[in-house]
Formats: C-alpha cells, sequence, structure tokens
C-alpha cells in the first residue's frame, strides 16, 4: 500500500485557526448572556402583576404595535405619513441632533486652546472648575424661564452635557500629547501657532476627539430623555407618559427602542471614524 505524502495536504496555522474561532465564541457567550437576561426577566414578570413588569412578549408585541400604528409629522407646512414610533424618534432627534452638534462644535475647539495655550488655561480653569461639575439638568429652571419647554430647551440642555464630555476629552488629549512631537514640529520649521495646531496637535488628539464625542453620542441620549421628562416631545415623555398611565409594555417598547437606536447611532459613527480615520 503506497504511502502518503502528508506534506501534499494543506495545513492550517494555529493563530490564524483560534483567531477565526474568537469570533464564533464570543457570539456564543453574548447569545448566552443574552438568553440568561430574557429568563430571569421572563421568571421575575411571572412573580407579580403585568401592569407592574410585562414579559418580553408583551413588551415586544408592544413595539411592533408602536411601529405599525400611522401617525402624521407635520413639518413647514406639510403633512408626513409615519408611525408612531418614527413620529416620537424624530422629535427626539429634533432636538438631539441640534444640541450635540451645539456641545461638539463648541466643547472641541475650546478644549483644543485651552490645552495648547497655558496662559488662556490659566484664567479659563477656575471657571471650568466651577461649572463643570453642574448637572445639566440643573440648569432647566433657567432654561425654562429663558428658552421654555420644547425642541429648543432641551436641545440646550443636550449641548450642555456634550459639550463637557467633548472638552474635557479633548483638553485630556492635549495634555497627554508627547512634547517630542512639538519640538519636531519646531525642528523641522513650524512656527506659527495655527500652523502648529492644524499639522501636529490636532492629528496627535484625533483619537481622544473621536473619543469624546462616541461619548457624547451615548451620553447624550440620556440626557435628552431626562430633559423631556419636564415635556418636551420625544421619547423620554412617552416613557415616563406610558409608565405613570401603567402602560408599562408601551414604555418599555420605547426604552428598547432607545437602545436600538443607540446602537445604531454607535455603529454609524464607528465606522465613520474608521473611513476618517487613516
Amino acid at each position: 500500500m503506497a504511502s502518503r505524502d502528508l506534506q501534499s495536504f494543506p495545513t492550517v496555522g494555529f493563530n490564524s485557526d483560534l483567531g477565526s474561532l474568537s469570533v464564533p465564541r464570543r457570539v456564543r457567550r453574548g447569545l448566552l448572556g443574552a438568553a440568561a437576561f430574557f429568563l430571569g426577566w421572563w421568571l421575575l414578570a411571572g412573580t407579580m402583576p403585568s401592569y407592574l413588569l410585562p414579559t418580553p412578549v408583551a413588551v415586544v408585541q408592544a413595539f411592533f404595535t408602536e411601529l405599525t400604528t400611522p401617525a402624521t409629522f407635520s413639518a413647514l407646512g406639510f403633512q408626513v405619513p409615519v408611525t408612531e414610533l418614527f413620529l416620537v424618534l424624530i422629535q427626539s432627534l429634533m432636538h438631539y441632533v441640534p444640541g450635540l452638534l451645539m456641545g461638539v462644535g463648541l466643547g472641541a475647539p475650546l478644549g483644543l486652546l485651552l490645552g495648547y495655550s497655558t496662559r488662556l488655561d490659566e484664567y479659563v480653569t477656575p471657571v471650568v472648575s466651577l461649572l463643570r461639575p453642574i448637572p445639566p439638568l440643573a440648569w432647566m429652571g433657567f432654561v425654562i424661564v429663558w428658552i421654555g419647554i420644547g425642541h429648543a430647551g432641551a436641545a440646550f440642555i443636550v449641548a450642555i452635557g456634550s459639550f463637557w464630555i467633548t472638552l474635557l476629552s479633548t483638553y485630556d488629549g492635549v495634555a497627554e500629547l508627547p512634547t517630542e512631537w512639538v519640538e519636531v514640529g519646531e525642528s523641522l520649521g513650524v512656527e506659527r501657532d495655527l500652523t502648529m495646531l492644524r499639522k501636529v496637535v490636532v492629528p496627535g488628539i484625533a483619537p481622544s476627539i473621536f473619543t469624546g464625542i462616541r461619548t457624547s453620542i451615548g451620553r447624550s441620549w440620556m440626557i435628552v430623555v431626562a430633559a423631556e421628562l419636564f415635556g418636551a416631545p420625544g421619547i423620554g415623555y412617552r416613557i415616563i407618559h406610558t409608565a405613570q398611565s401603567l402602560s408599562m409594555d408601551v414604555s418599555m417598547a420605547y426604552m428598547l427602542a432607545l437602545g436600538l437606536v443607540y446602537l445604531a447611532s454607535d455603529f454609524g459613527f464607528r465606522h465613520l471614524r474608521g473611513v476618517i480615520e487613516p
């Protein structure tokens, strides 16, 4: 019987094989953890009335009911047919997006300047240290008096929260930037501060800026829900309103929608970051 040439068979490297198995293992563990969570939820829901804690099935049913119930979104004199869930989501986005853009647009440049300019930092740091610990919702009384309850007021609260998150992340990024980078830039003939910021500092702290923006994206959804508790229309208002009416399945359905929206926004930003960063 002829012997087989073992070298003729394809071989699989152990490192590549283990790497390919790591993803399925992680997925399996994630599914197991999710199954344990929903099983515990189901068992706990069976020990109390449904109006206090609905089952996962009841929440999913309420979610699809809200997703398919017809509604109308009015904007600029136009009537756009949507569903109830999308209407509530659009209402929240009307103050989430402007507030996030305002907070990030102001926080990142100011954090960059404070971290780069020692003189400016010495002037502004006492004010920053005084205002930073104040929660965004502590400004709600002033917002109601100055702006009123609505999209503008909720957007202002979101802007405050995202502003501080982005500012501090950017500031820390500049503070942790190796001084050798600036020295190398100076040795290569970079003399103007604006050029140094554009060519050396901003590329060096880009990961810190992106981290601050990503954190702001998630935290701002939490702030949106809290801001809407005061009456601004949106997903937060719907969560508390339905809970007060003991429609806990609907309330938890909107909580589920909030989690899905956050996952989608976080995934979208991570994809955008992968495109922007080299």
